[in-house]
């Protein structure tokens, strides 16, 4: 008779011995309880496509993220009474401080936009203003978190949004990663913003960078055996699976050991951004080095969303303007302004934006008072973001600040709300989408979030 070395593991000691109340009390810390949420992936490929919890506006998402709080009254949110009265004492106290740039009104919902960013404003008409945002705290470290993870205290490891949206509908492209972010800051929760927690590997992002980079993609040896290692090392994977007491991760690294193999085929060319046609590269203004590095991850955005990739984020930081905010602005508005005209552009003309969702904004604000002889501080109580595409309303504003850019007062809308609402364009709901770890079922808006509604389409 073969006897297994270890024949009795503590997993079995505790599911067996008194009654197996131990092993529940494991399975709550583990997360092994066999109550997932409606949109548990399949065991055996958890990223397959899912079915949503009901049917979705969107089917992608591309984050458009400003690292550092992009100054709203500077670039789209014109304040008159801010102009009139500048110099003088804020409600808050402060000195208020009127933007140096001119502004106009663009299409015709006559959208303000500010002069540093001129190609965005022609696309006025289709965009859908969430303009009485708050969020939590101040700090950016927290406040970055928060937005990608939904987690109050950075502390606090949470899964990422496009982990959250993985998890809940699987890929598009079984070659592809279902999330990539590309050239994400190492700085404000670095990896924690595109990582899966608690949730299955296979769920986190997978970081590119800005030149189409990826580590370790290109095989040091030749397919054929290459896939013959693979096959070994997969089997000995499935062996360890089937073990008593194996450790759940294992399934998420078989899979990525898979998905990493199949991608060889497909992302080197996907971002390769030279095979594009020159018109096209004009349009985004693709250019070597740093300069062109915002332009060129729109371009990948684009093309990673096209061929299915659900969830793409692209990154442009320096908005932390506690001073030089007005020769900083000018930078950063140069950098991004053409970029992500050319990708609502690109994107409608191929047909995809009426698929995708874009979200453009920071993490937070920046008051219209005074910090210093040039520079604008934090704000968390009322700031803009903007959505285009898939199942929102063109032309449309949410919600509002008061008169100076203070204080969001009418259409509050919380970073929770933020999370459910996202959800809820790609047909999920936000209070099913759970998951069990440590005993309870967590979920991308904790036990908070309300779905806007009056956005939709």
């Amino acid at each position: 008779m073969n006897h297994h070395p270890f024949p009795l593991s503590r997993r079995s000691l505790l599911k067996s011995a008194a009654g197996g109340f131990g092993y529940f009390a494991l399975a709550g810390l583990l997360g092994e309880s066999t109550a997932r949420s409606l949109a548990a992936a399949p065991a055996d490929d958890p990223l397959a496509p899912k079915r949503p919890h009901f049917p979705v506006q969107a089917k992608r998402i591309i984050f458009v993220f400003m690292e550092g709080a992009m100054s709203g009254v500077d670039t789209f949110d014109y304040k008159v009474e801010l102009q009139a009265n500048d110099g003088k004492g804020g409600p808050g106290g402060g000195k208020l401080t009127a933007s140096k740039f001119k502004f106009q009104q663009y299409g015709q919902t006559g959208t303000w936009f500010s002069e540093l960013l001129p190609n965005i404003a022609t696309h006025a008409d289709k965009l859908c203003w969430l303009r009485g945002l708050h969020t939590d705290t101040p700090a950016h470290p927290q406040a970055v978190v928060q937005l990608h993870t939904g987690a109050k205290n950075a502390a606090l490891t949470r899964p990422s949004m496009g982990s959250w949206l993985l998890y809940g509908l699987g890929t598009e492209n079984q070659d592809l990663p279902g999330y990539v972010t590309i050239d994400p800051s190492p700085n404000f929760g670095g990896a924690v913003n595109y990582g899966s927690a608690f949730l299955p590997a296979p769920f986190q992002g997978t970081r590119i960078l800005d030149t189409g980079y990826v580590p370790n993609l290109r095989a040091a040896t030749p397919l054929d055996l290459q896939r013959q290692q693979l096959d070994l090392i997969q089997a000995m994977n499935h062996e360890y699976a089937a073990t008593p007491g194996a450790p759940d991760p294992v399934e998420g690294i078989i899979s990525s050991y898979e998905l990493g193999f199949r991608m060889q085929g497909q992302v080197p060319e996907l971002l390769d951004i030279s095979k594009e046609p020159q018109h096209v590269r004009d349009l985004y203004g693709i250019q070597d080095g740093p300069a062109g590095s915002f332009a060129r991850q729109c371009l990948m955005a684009r093309r990673l969303s096209e061929a299915g990739v659900r969830f793409v984020e692209i990154t442009q930081g320096g908005w932390d303007h506690h001073n030089n905010l007005h020769k900083g602005l000018i930078d950063r508005t140069h950098s991004v302004d053409q970029p992500v005209a050319a990708l609502l552009a690109d994107l409608e003309q191929r047909g995809l934006l009426e698929e995708t969702l874009v979200l453009f904004g920071s993490e937070f604000g920046r008051l219209p008072t005074a910090q210093g002889p040039d520079g604008r501080d934090h704000n968390i109580m009322g700031y803009s973001m903007f959505l285009a595409g898939a199942g929102v309303k063109k032309g449309f504003t949410f919600g509002s600040t008061d008169e100076f850019g203070i204080k969001a007062i009418d259409g509050r809308m919380h970073t929770d709300d933020l999370h459910a609402t996202l959800l809820a364009l790609m047909g999920l709901d936000h209070e099913k989408l759970t998951y069990r770890y440590a005993g309870r079922d967590f979920r991308l808006t904790d036990v908070a979030g309300e779905v806007v509604r009056e956005i939709f389409a």
